[in-house]
């Protein structure tokens, strides 16, 4: 008996978090979608400043570094 008011207590529980869950990521993806092409534009300008200071070592015939 204590297992079927348990699984009730969960259920009661669980379907409003989960309908709010459901509701809130399309918002939540929305909020976190600047920061994520901020995170693109930064990791590219540290991928062309590192271009640029390795390419006097590129040309003097330096080997690119293993990824």
């Amino acid at each position: 008996m204590m297992t079927f008011l348990l699984w009730l207590l969960l259920f009661v529980v669980s379907w409003p978090l989960a309908l709010l869950v459901l509701f809130l990521y399309p918002i939540i993806w929305l909020v976190l979608l600047p920061l994520r092409l901020l995170g693109i534009a930064v990791g590219s300008v540290f991928e062309l400043l590192k271009a640029v200071l390795f390419l006097p070592a590129r040309l003097l015939g330096g080997k690119p570094a293993a990824p």
